[in-house]
């Protein structure tokens, strides 16, 4: 029978770089842009994408994701537009989670008409049928979604997709693979902003894509061509973080399960967006698809709260862009993940001034209970 190692086990271990020179306990950096070559062979350049330190964690993501094969790439939308225009052509159809994150959103608007690329948005599972067409080649999605947490049944978008020979593409930074592995339920293409959770330190930028080796290799050419890899300085910065990938999810889902919960009791709060409450619309669906509920969350403010003041006064949460580090962290996504929307889109979205997103770290839950009281305490 074959041993299957744990969670943390293979957070720790997959992916490692021997250190044949001295036998050190962690990986060494190969910082070198010129090896010795061979004639056809698979020669190391780092804007290749196959330096040692690239090649071998992406061999731990996607261990992590269920993956055959993964890419690290310098950032989420490096990942996200190398993966996305290596199965999409001119003249191509996609078909998107109408509740994406804001650069994403950007991007497809922007730059896929310039390769006369259509696209559709949807709200509802039960549209997607509805908005194929002949040259529909992706469906792309987000769950749980940036910033309201709304999730989408990977297992029966993956079924339509596969019926109409349809990929599938899915952004799974907010849950992590620690909490939701989509390739598991028939996802195609996995893709993470590593500055997040993979990171979780505030002090990197850097993406990923796992997948199937088949899908990666098109992937991989296109990205070379992109130029979006990441320096082995950085690869190995990643690398060390993702050691304590699942202690620090671990505990961030449980600040965030305790935060929601007592934001949801107090009167000066009209909404908590989490998947982990009961009242959530797709709380059972979490359930199914999800092993952890996750550390983000968002909640909306009661009219008479003013959000910038309430930003402010905070001590210990911290007003700053971003989220998955072990530090907690509040932002209002209409001034910075999604003020590239027009004010139209995001109030078709649900998303208000009142709408702050929390990203909870590794902090003592009680701590960052008394910072939110007094922050609204002091406001005048």
């Amino acid at each position: 029978m074959e041993n299957k190692p744990g969670i943390d086990t293979i957070c720790v271990h997959s992916g490692d770089v021997e250190d044949i020179t001295y036998g050190g306990a962690v990986s060494p950096i190969y910082t070198a842009t010129a090896y010795a070559y061979a004639a056809g062979a698979n020669n190391p350049y780092p804007r290749y994408f196959n330096s040692p330190n690239q090649m071998n964690l992406a061999k731990k993501v996607a261990r992590l994701e269920g993956a055959e094969a993964a890419l690290i790439f310098g950032s989420g939308m490096a990942a996200i537009s190398s993966a996305m225009l290596s199965v999409l052509k001119t003249g191509d159809h996609i078909i998107i989670q109408n509740q994406i994150y804001g650069g994403t959103r950007n991007f497809i608007q922007k730059e896929l008409d310039t390769f006369d690329i259509s696209f559709d948005y949807f709200n509802d599972e039960n549209e997607i049928e509805g908005l194929i067409q002949k040259h529909t080649k992706l469906i792309y999605l987000e769950t749980p979604s940036n910033p309201l947490l709304e999730l989408v049944d990977l297992k029966k978008i993956a079924k339509i997709a596969r019926a109409h020979k349809i990929l599938t593409m899915v952004d799974n930074t907010f849950a992590s693979p620690i909490n939701q592995r989509p390739i598991t339920l028939g996802i195609d293409i996995v893709i993470h902003s590593a500055t997040k959770y993979l990171g979780g330190h505030s002090d990197i930028t850097a993406g990923a894509v796992a997948t199937s080796e088949k899908l990666l290799q098109p992937i991989l050419l296109k990205a070379r061509n992109f130029g979006g890899s990441l320096a082995d300085q950085t690869t190995w910065l990643l690398e060390r973080s993702m050691k304590t990938l699942n202690l620090r999810v671990q505990k961030q889902n449980h600040n965030a399960q305790q935060l929601a919960e007592y934001l949801e009791a107090q009167e000066w709060i009209d909404q908590v967006n989490y998947p982990g409450l009961k009242d959530h619309p797709q709380y059972e669906l979490a359930q199914s698809q999800m092993s952890g509920f996750g550390g983000m969350l968002s909640f909306k403010l009661s009219a008479e709260v003013p959000a910038q003041s309430f930003l402010k006064n905070l001590r210990l949460i911290k007003d700053v862009l971003s989220l998955g580090g072990v530090e907690t962290t509040m932002l209002s996504p209409s001034l910075t993940s999604h003020s590239l929307l027009s004010d139209k889109e995001r109030a078709e979205q649900g998303i208000s001034s009142q709408l702050l997103r929390l990203s909870c770290g590794i902090e003592n839950y009680e701590d960052l209970v008394l910072d939110i009281q007094q922050s609204i305490n002091n406001i005048e």
